[in-house]
């Protein structure tokens, strides 16, 4: 797989919640980090996703947020 994303986080998926039209899919990049991705179930369905499978986060923005603790 090749892809011009510069972030890509590999895993594993540790959860799939799984929705009516879209799953939230949660993978454990190490060091106590999770990623956790809305996507649809065709997509979920296609990737063979499992937990304890292998995935990629992979991240392509054009802004990030930054955020505070109160």
């Amino acid at each position: 797989m090749k892809l011009s994303a510069r972030n890509q986080l590999k895993g594993t998926v540790v959860s799939i919640e799984e929705g009516a039209v879209n799953g939230i899919v949660k993978i454990d990049i190490g060091g106590g980090n999770v990623i956790s991705s809305t996507i649809s179930m065709s997509a979920i369905r296609e990737l063979d996703l499992k937990v304890g499978k292998t995935a990629y986060a992979v991240i392509k923005a054009t802004s990030v947020m930054v955020g505070v603790d109160d």
